[in-house]
């Protein structure tokens, strides 16, 4: 029997309809981390605009192909946002690459950009720049005053092309009609 830690990682959240700040509205967040120290994660609904991959592979010196043509940069957080995370299938990994859970990764070096490029990189990846960010205790402080929901990941809603709709999708795979949830916390 596996031991539950309390702990997030490897699973995805989703802002509750009222949530305040604009940064996280609406927002399906993978969380790569969550334990006492605090939570990391990215945003997997959201693209960036103003840039795309092969002019961004071209700040940093690498050719681009055919295969950049159909990566798309998203939002990952408001923490470093000029910084590039790369969550992916883990049948690509590095020396530097953090293996979240079963069957997802996380690398944040330009070798997976290059190998990406080159048509070597994982199956399945989300290209970010920045990622979602909280301090010991935050996390858990903002799902007990009813701001995120938990959804288990899946290939899906982390890799998916369709943006308009994931929001929706991690809710409805909980069963629940947004329309009917409610901003106040329920407490026995």
């Amino acid at each position: 029997m596996q031991k539950t830690t309390g702990y997030l990682a490897g699973q995805i959240i989703v802002a509750m309809p009222q949530m305040q700040d604009e940064r996280f509205a609406r927002a399906v967040v993978y969380l790569c981390a969550h334990n006492a120290d605090g939570a990391m994660g990215i945003v997997v609904n959201r693209l960036m605009g103003g840039i795309s991959f092969p002019q961004l592979l071209g700040q940093l010196n690498i050719p681009a192909t055919p295969a950049c043509d159909d990566v798309r940069i998203h939002f990952g957080g408001p923490v470093e946002e000029g910084r590039g995370f790369v969550l992916h299938s883990d049948d690509y990994r590095q020396e530097n690459t953090l293996v979240v859970a079963d069957g997802v990764a996380l690398t944040a070096t330009v070798d997976v950009l290059r190998a990406i490029a080159e048509g070597n990189g994982p199956r399945q990846c989300l290209l970010a720049l920045g990622y979602a960010g909280w301090d010991s205790g935050q996390l858990d402080a903002e799902i007990r005053e009813n701001s995120w929901l938990n959804v288990p990941a899946d290939p899906e809603l982390l890799f998916g092309s369709d943006m308009e709709h994931k929001y929706q999708d991690a809710i409805h795979r909980l069963g629940i009609d947004v329309g009917l949830l409610s901003a106040e916390a329920g407490h026995a």
